[in-house]
């Protein structure tokens, strides 16, 4: 052993494993929920009247029999807010609280019940009589066209190099489209929020929420007082994932609502099925798109036109739309390229921001295209993957005219290519699928590109909130929200690695916009890299007034005074932490600091297509295969082999999780979840019993998931790490790929199987069925 390996080093710093601050309350149920909270005295139940019609006028509102159902002790409707009764996004005022006179979709909130006990205020609910004048509706994609096409927000263009060129260029063209569904966050805790009045106009709210600062807004709106008066309150959530980034707006505004109007604590949580039908999810979307290409399959020009199921309000599906088109590159030139967004209006619930926020729809739909191209061709898709991926030094302009300065994707995929043994499976499956007259298999490797930013430039900033206090220990606030990604243990280990002391010395505390205010919403997979940045920025703050303290009462110069495992040296004497600060306070150093970061070097001009919008890309790559019935469609996913990238890793252990989560989520959303709603308009997949999200049995059974250890970022981020939260969930576009490579098998791989999303065993033999139909007519 070296003198080397005998240096003392703190417990918990950066780049080492730690569990997650709340894992074993988690799995313990000691873990502290707003459900869980202990009800001020005279606490009330709030629940919602919902629509039963997608579009009608309101003739008639009959709230009599709610009102003098047992335990009611008043209703709430569009006329009891005192402030504004609007929850939609800045300057769009197209989402009330409670519809007054139009409804939009089936489920759209009417009115709230207030009771003394929740299933009081929940069977009340249901006692209102509404008569509607039924109007026409428009539920998909396809319908909102045919009724004209109206956008709930105006659409987006990128466009760079000659299109009509570039087509008509090309030797070889294929024109299609794809439809992929959406998906409900079925988040474990569902919505829910409590609001205790507070004297004159103030009122705090305990909220499931991504967007503290959102919410307090909206509450204060709603209420018509000014946002210092509310006080919203987050330690943790039981899942989000873009789900509580708007959506717990409602919630919160009619619990504060009821709270100041009958001067008691108010909470509201509604069912799983309410919870499914009222709040929006991930965006269905419908790609047209034509592409040209030469005989290598190197893509020479793209056309394309996202078209997006968004819902009766514009909420986030102008950024979700964008986002779409930011990534329809994926990991790959276009050298002459044209994309458009269609945020189209439907008589649904507005659809929301969902884990990667647009982005893998975007990456479906080029991936269909690359898959095309591989058919037509008589290639394996991977080939054409690896031939248009952007260079390092040239092909290295986005469709946004942002140039790629950090690629990686070529070492990431030609490692796992190589680790998963890629090209040896590939060709023995191609081999038993000869053979196999029932089971079929397929297997793919597909690359991730992921942008990190908002692409909204206001919003890459972030605040904290450090204390030391006397006796050593610290008080970490930030303006993150924890939704059991991990964000607070990271944070804590960078103010821990900071200072130089033991995790076990930093405390971690309650999101809360009373201590840290205009936050932004913990998203865009920027949850460390802004908070972990403002926390070190608050420390380095503190850090330097201690410097300061120490030159001066030791008279020592600057660079005579270091923080080491915890303690400080001071010239060759060496401090214990606590008695240090000890000392520092009594020499009246101010030992609290504000911290503050804003993302650099990005800007984005959305009215020309052109700008940076993100700060850097996160890459990662994944292998699946599959084996499919191709009787019944029925399948199993196999084996995954992933290598992701995440920069220098702040915590190992919460990143491989994340993977791993990502991966399975996203492998639902593209296999088992399907939104189905009927012919009146009403989701009828609301439930765990019509909804399939995935289960331990879906979890491939070969699992192998390793972090691109070898990669640091190049942009000076935390401790130079990658963000993790989102580019996982794209990795499992290879599952949808290599079903679609099993059920092209049974035409001999001459056929592009242009299977849409999600490929359930239903549509996997639908896809089976029709690729056999068309190889026995050729």
């Amino acid at each position: 052993m070296t003198a080397l390996d005998n240096k003392p080093a703190i417990r918990g710093g950066v780049h080492v494993p730690q569990k997650h601050d709340s894992g074993h309350k988690h799995v313990s149920g000691t873990a502290e929920y707003i459900d869980d909270m202990l009800e001020p005295a005279g606490t009330l139940h709030a629940y919602l009247g919902l629509s039963t019609n997608a579009h009608g006028e309101i003739q008639s509102l009959g709230l009599e029999a709610v009102r003098q159902a047992p335990g009611v002790v008043g209703v709430l409707t569009a006329d009891d807010v005192p402030g504004h009764n609007d929850i939609s996004q800045p300057g769009k005022h197209d989402e009330p609280i409670f519809a007054q006179t139009l409804v939009e979709f089936y489920g759209q909130p009417l009115f709230a019940v207030v009771a003394t006990t929740r299933e009081a205020a929940r069977r009340a609910a249901k006692l209102a009589q509404v008569s509607y004048a039924e109007l026409p509706f428009a539920l998909d994609v396809g319908a909102a066209r045919q009724a004209g096409g109206k956008l709930v927000t105006p659409g987006m263009k990128l466009e760079r190099g000659d299109v009509a060129a570039g087509m008509a260029g090309a030797k070889n063209r294929v024109k299609g489209s794809m439809e992929m569904g959406g998906q409900d966050h079925f988040y474990l805790e569902g919505h829910i929020a409590m609001a205790i009045p507070g004297e004159d106009d103030e009122v705090t709210v305990h909220s499931s929420t991504q967007h503290p600062s959102e919410v307090q807004h909206m509450v204060g709106h709603a209420l018509g007082v000014p946002s210092n008066a509310v006080n919203v309150m987050v330690r943790r959530m039981g899942g989000g994932f873009g789900g509580k980034e708007t959506q717990s707006n409602l919630f919160a505004a009619v619990a504060a609502i009821a709270a100041k109007k009958f001067n008691r604590a108010v909470k509201i949580r509604p069912d799983r099925d309410d919870d499914m039908i009222a709040t929006g999810k991930r965006h269905d979307f419908v790609v047209d798109y034509e592409v040209g290409y030469d005989d290598d399959g190197r893509i020479e020009a793209v056309d394309a036109v996202f078209a997006a199921r968004c819902g009766f309000s514009a909420d986030l599906s102008g950024p979700v739309t964008d986002r779409a088109l930011f990534h329809a590159d994926n990991a790959y030139f276009y050298p002459n390229v044209r994309l458009v967004s269609q945020p189209l209006k439907t008589n649904t619930v507005s659809n929301t921001a969902f884990r990667g926020f647009g982005g893998p729809q975007g990456m479906v739909g080029c991936e269909r295209w690359i898959e095309d191209i591989a058919y037509a061709l008589g290639k394996d898709p991977l080939d054409i993957r690896k031939v248009n991926f952007y260079g390092e030094t040239e092909r290295n302009l986005t469709p946004y005219h942002q140039t790629v300065t950090d690629n990686i994707i070529g070492r990431v995929v030609d490692e796992l290519e190589a680790g998963s043994d890629y090209r040896r499976r590939r060709e023995a499956i191609v081999a038993l699928n000869k053979t196999s007259r029932v089971l079929k298999r397929g297997i793919a490797l597909t690359p991730v590109k992921f942008g990190i930013s908002f692409t909204m430039t206001a919003f890459n900033q972030a605040g904290a909130l450090v204390h030391v206090y006397r006796d050593g220990s610290v008080h970490l606030n930030h303006g993150g929200t924890e939704m059991g990604q991990g964000l607070y243990i990271k944070v804590a280990q960078v103010l821990a690695d900071c200072f130089q002391i033991d995790l076990d010395k930093v405390k971690i505390t309650a999101t809360t916009t009373g201590k840290v205010p205009n936050t932004s919403a913990t998203a865009a997979s920027s949850g460390s890299d802004l908070n972990g940045m403002a926390a070190a920025n608050a420390a380095e703050q503190i850090k330097d007034r201690l410097v300061r303290f120490a030159m001066d009462k030791f008279k020592v110069p600057e660079d005579a005074v270091s923080f080491e495992p915890n303690c400080v040296m001071v010239g060759n004497q060496r401090y214990d932490w606590a008695d240090f600060i000890d000392q520092a306070y009594l020499a009246r150093v101010q030992l609290s600091a504000a911290g503050f970061y804003k993302t650099p070097d990005i800007h984005w001009d959305r009215a020309a297509g052109k700008g940076q919008p993100f700060y850097y890309f996160a890459y990662g790559a994944a292998c699946s295969e599959v084996v499919v019935d191709s009787l019944t469609g029925e399948y199993m996913v196999e084996r995954v082999d992933i290598l992701h990238d995440v920069g220098k890793s702040l915590n190992p252990a919460i990143d491989i999780g994340q993977i791993e989560g990502g991966f399975v989520q996203g492998m639902g959303w593209l296999t088992t979840e399907e939104l189905w709603w009927d012919e009146k308009g009403q989701l009828r997949t609301h439930a765990p019993s019509t909804y399939k999200i995935p289960v331990v049995s879906d979890v491939p059974k070969i699992f192998d998931v390793r972090l691109a250890e070898w990669s640091a970022n190049t942009a000076p981020t935390i401790r130079r790490s990658k963000a993790v939260g989102e580019p996982p969930f794209m990795l499992a576009l290879s599952v949808l790929e290599a079903l679609s490579m099993a059920a092209a098998s049974v035409a001999d791989y001459k056929i592009a199987p242009r299977m849409d999303a999600p490929a359930t065993p239903e549509r996997v033999l639908m896809t089976i069925e029709r690729l056999r139909r068309e190889a026995a007519e050729r």
